[in-house]
């Protein structure tokens, strides 16, 4: 079953206070309620892409797949890279704990996979 998980790309983002931020974005108070508490079954394109542009990721990055357990799954199925387990990266928290003489390091070798 496919279902939306926000909350993977808010924490990955470092996102704090998801409410707080969906509103000064512009959006109602109830539907950022519900976005920060992974309360959404349907989205509308329109918001899924205002969704996108917002958080700089793409659909995929929203989306969670559980295969049925009665229902043998093809391992090269597209639908398998949306199979993820349940650990969430915390990459602010990761990147807040390493030294300072790392991070230059770190700052190299990421602006240089972006350039690929």
């Amino acid at each position: 079953m496919l279902y939306f998980n926000f909350q993977r790309i808010l924490k990955a983002r470092g996102i704090d206070r998801p409410f707080k931020y969906l509103v000064n974005a512009g959006y109602s108070g109830n539907y950022a309620t519900r976005v920060a508490n992974n309360r959404i079954k349907r989205v509308d394109l329109v918001e899924l892409e205002r969704l996108c542009e917002l958080f700089n990721c793409s659909p995929n990055d929203f989306l969670d797949w559980i295969p049925d357990s009665n229902q043998a799954t093809d391992p090269k199925h597209p639908l398998i890279s949306l199979k993820r387990d349940n650990k969430v990266i915390e990459l602010t928290k990761m990147m807040n704990a390493i030294p300072l003489d790392k991070l230059e390091e770190i700052e190299s070798i990421i602006k240089s996979k972006m350039e690929e």
